[in-house]
């Protein structure tokens, strides 16, 4: 199951929400296929003026995605190529929608789950 947390400056964020989820989800989707549609998880942060900062000094320029994807993904052949587009297509959904000059400044990180440690309602997800 693919999830993903954003945390984007808030004024970019403000009222672009549906359409970010629906690039987001899209990114994805173009990468692992039409199947994952469904799977997806989205959670949208919005980091108020002055929270965000790089170098020392507060910026409206930077953004992180998070994804959490299965461990297994990192054992394939093709590995290095699916990492490389979630990354791309991640940081081009961000940019297309919260603005061009975001691009720069916008870190994706894979972050890997093996199946035992990932619950959904409480459950293990298989």
């Amino acid at each position: 199951m693919p999830h993903l947390t954003a945390h984007l400056p808030e004024s970019r964020l403000a009222g672009k929400e549906a359409v970010l989820v629906a690039a987001l989800t899209d990114a994805i989707v173009g990468v692992y296929g039409e199947w994952a549609r469904g799977l997806v998880s989205i959670r949208l942060a919005g980091v108020p003026g002055g929270r965000y900062a790089q170098g020392g000094r507060a910026v409206d320029t930077s953004a992180s995605v998070v994804l959490g994807v299965r461990a297994g993904v990192f054992d394939r052949p093709d590995a290095a190529r699916i990492t490389a587009r979630l990354g791309a297509a991640l940081t081009d959904a961000i940019a297309r929608v919260a603005g061009d000059d975001l691009r720069a400044g916008t870190m994706v990180e894979l972050v890997a789950s093996p199946p035992e440690r990932t619950f959904v309602g409480g459950a293990l997800a298989v």
